[in-house]
């Protein structure tokens, strides 16, 4: 047995002689050998992690999740920052979770590298990032033999990497795939570059550096993207700003049209501004969901950073033009607001209050567009609202628990539901959605509709069609029809448009008085 001990170790013989380079692999990374072939070594591939490997920034997607699940933690900050970026990355990253599974890869650029391991290249993630994210990723994926990262007291980015590289492969010793400027200085060191996710300027700028292998564009962002950002088609919804108008027969008051069309846009705006906020905290929850998956910031198509820049813009121009709209509309729009950071925040995390909150906003839109045009509230109209939204929020909560019951799921993450609260929300719903027709009933009956109508008997017409309208909606959702907001939804279906006719219909001959 003594001399098996002094035998040469088996793994290192076979090695050399196969002509194989065997590096020491970092804590969780499988190790793996580059392969020499005729000679000649194939260099290793050094591969960037933001908005490299995957379409994010883990540095600001751990702010996020610190702004939104320690908000205090902000105050830190500063100090963390003092003491240098890699200690703030370091001091975030501890105070955050998250899952490799759920990041957005750049699945072309993937694709790439395992065809380069599989021809024998060895694979090295190194980034910037700090390395309790960079391992887990790299263990995630499957690729990578070794990990270079920031420790929480060294930064590994720019001249630093570069610094780092060349003194662990040499000056030449290895192409780097990167997508930013700071990765100039690592390019210029490097034998080739491997340019993603980059901008044609920089592209040519590290041409100058070294050689291009190749390049990966980056995803166009047009109009169509902004818009995403925006959710425009969710605007609709603000369209409950002129309802006030409508039921209080001041449709050809042209003063109150003006004011109710710059409300509209302010209102909007500030709703975009919310959209963004929310997105941005539920990065998450939307990459586990089947369809929100796809939202330009939980895809990566726009980066958070974006997001964060344009929120407080797009809300100050909304308070600008919403000042013209009168005081009276700025309070509830900033009520709206209030509500909607909250719901954000916290709200729509707790069961039942998510859905009341909802309810509450979509009726703030009527509070509001009443404000601007200066017409005031009927007990009716804010009870029928309640009711009604209450229905359509469960209807929106009752689709995605039917969606993750059919991919197999028991939660709806980042929600306060199990999968088995559907016939709940179901049950809640129908009946919340009686209760707006009863109380539209009731309003039919009431002195109120004899001033204002000329035929009140003809209005009873709207009845059925609400009821019915409310049933259909819900068996849309039953059968998993409901992909969109309720309220979206009835846009674009046609049964709804139909619905809406005839009860717009039985309104306006009952207001006029016009014979059958």
């Amino acid at each position: 047995m003594e001399e098996f001990s002094k035998m040469p170790d088996f793994f290192s013989l076979a090695s050399r002689y196969l002509g194989l380079d065997c590096g020491t692999p970092a804590r969780g990374v499988r190790r793996s050998c580059s392969l020499v072939r005729l000679g000649t070594k194939l260099h290793p591939i050094v591969v960037d992690l933001d908005g490299t490997l995957i379409r994010t920034d883990m540095l600001h997607e751990s702010a996020l999740r610190v702004m939104r699940d320690k908000p205090l933690h902000l105050l830190r900050i500063p100090y963390w920052l003092a003491r240098g970026k890699a200690f703030l990355k370091s001091s975030l990253a501890s105070h955050t979770r998250f899952d490799p599974a759920a990041l957005p890869y750049n699945e072309d650029l993937l694709d790439w590298l395992r065809k380069q391991h599989a021809a024998g290249r060895r694979l090295v993630l190194c980034t910037a990032s700090d390395r309790s994210i960079a391992e887990p990723i790299a263990e995630h994926v499957g690729l990578f033999d070794e990990v270079m990262a920031s420790d929480g007291h060294a930064n590994l980015a720019g001249r630093n990497k570069a610094a780092a590289l060349e003194e662990r492969f040499g000056r030449g010793g290895y192409d780097y795939v990167g997508n930013s400027s700071a990765d100039l200085h690592v390019w210029q060191s490097a034998r080739r570059a491997i340019v993603v996710n980059a901008s044609e300027r920089l592209a040519r700028q590290a041409g100058k550096l070294c050689d291009i292998e190749k390049e990966f564009p980056a995803p166009a962002l047009g109009l169509g993207a902004l818009r995403r950002v925006l959710r425009a088609h969710q605007w609709l919804k603000n369209a409950l700003l002129f309802v006030p108008l409508l039921a209080a027969h001041e449709i050809f008051n042209s003063t109150s049209w003006i004011s109710l069309l710059l409300a509209f846009v302010s209102f909007s705006l500030c709703a975009s501004t919310v959209y963004i906020a929310n997105d941005l905290f539920d990065l998450e929850s939307d990459r586990a969901h089947p369809r929100k998956r796809a939202r330009p910031f939980a895809s990566g198509l726009v980066p958070a950073w974006m997001g964060v820049v344009m929120a407080p813009v797009l809300f100050m121009i909304s308070l600008f033009i919403g000042s013209y709209a009168g005081p009276d509309f700025m309070f509830w729009l900033l009520v709206y607001f209030a509500v909607t950071c909250v719901y954000s925040w916290r709200l729509k995390q707790l069961v039942l209050v998510d859905c009341l909150t909802l309810a509450i906003l979509y009726t703030l839109r009527i509070i509001a567009g009443g404000a601007a045009a200066g017409l005031p509230m009927s007990f009716w109209l804010l009870g029928f609202s309640v009711f009604l939204f209450l229905s359509l929020a469960f209807v929106k909560r009752y689709a995605e628990l039917q969606l993750q019951i059919l991919h197999g799921k028991g939660k709806l993450h980042g929600r306060g539901y199990a999968t088995t609260d559907a016939p709940l929300i179901q049950m809640l719903g129908t009946n919340t959605g009686i209760a707006a027709v009863i109380v539209l009933a009731l309003y039919l009956n009431s002195e109120a509709v004899i001033v204002q109508y000329a035929m009140p008997e003809l209005v009873w017409g709207a009845v059925p069609v609400m009821l019915f309208w409310i049933s259909w909606i819900w068996l849309q959702a039953h059968r998993g029809n409901m992909h969109d907001d309720p309220v979206v939804f009835a846009v674009k279906d046609r049964v709804s448009l139909a619905a809406g006719i005839v009860f717009a219909a039985f309104v306006t001959l009952g207001a006029t008085g016009w014979a059958w």
